[in-house]
């Protein structure tokens, strides 16, 4: 085990949390959007003085690799590629949807159902992930467009828990009566940093220079359809 400081800026939410021996020391987060590039670096400041302990001592650099926001992934892999290079120590990631899976198993609310975490990839599309009880993989990652036809061969069989940021614009069009769904779940540097130290304790490290965030969907720029249109449109 480790002392390991981990970055959480997939989503809206940033936060940056310290454990060691895989027990939370100290965390911080900041609940406002398009705050990551600003504020991250606070964060991390904030957390290191909390704890009381010199940036030095630092064991590794946990991130949440995606999928999400381009730019808040952009942003969270980029800050701990730096300070793993500054520090000349490992880098860890963790799969955002596995996070988030992880942090409803920690609230013990399962009842045997399995989970599928939702991170809102804008309209009515997510990008979302089916496990079961002990956080197994029973479907790849997905960027899934919702209707009303969504799950809905899963759900003849099993409950199934939706949540995250892109599960409450599903609620009203999945309505089977074995779907639940469960609000205000974000990702966190809390729980990244639990499942960050289980990978340290087996060595499962990235490569610094070829390391990017998983993305799952490429950052669409649109050319404008004449020099008096918007210049942009992108998907984050």
């Amino acid at each position: 085990m480790a002392l390991i400081l981990s970055l959480e800026t997939s989503t809206t939410v940033c936060s940056v949390a310290l454990h060691n021996n895989g027990k939370l020391v100290a965390s911080a987060e900041m609940h406002k959007e398009q705050s990551h590039a600003s504020k991250l670096a606070v964060l991390i400041d904030q957390v290191v003085k909390l704890a009381d302990i010199p940036m030095s001592a630092i064991q590794a650099i946990a991130v949440s690799e995606g999928p999400g926001s381009y730019t808040g992934l952009r942003i969270g892999v980029s800050t701990a590629k730096g300070l793993c290079f500054a520090l000349g120590i490992p880098l860890l990631s963790v799969s955002t949807l596995s996070l988030l899976a992880k942090q409803i198993q920690l609230k013990a609310i399962l009842d045997n159902a399995w989970l599928c975490p939702m991170i809102d990839a804008r309209r009515m599309e997510v990008y979302c992930q089916i496990f079961d009880s002990e956080i197994n993989v029973l479907r790849p990652i997905e960027a899934k467009v919702i209707d009303e036809e969504s799950f809905r061969e899963s759900l003849s069989d099993h409950k199934i828990i939706f949540f995250g940021d892109g599960a409450a614009k599903c609620k009203s069009v999945i309505t089977h009566s074995n779907a639940f769904f469960i609000s205000d779940i974000v990702p966190s540097a809390k729980e990244l940093g639990f499942l960050a130290s289980e990978k340290f304790s087996r060595n499962e490290f990235e490569n610094l220079v070829t390391f990017e965030p998983f993305y799952l969907k490429e950052f669409l720029i649109k050319k404008p359809a004449d020099k008096d249109s918007a210049v942009a449109n992108k998907i984050s």
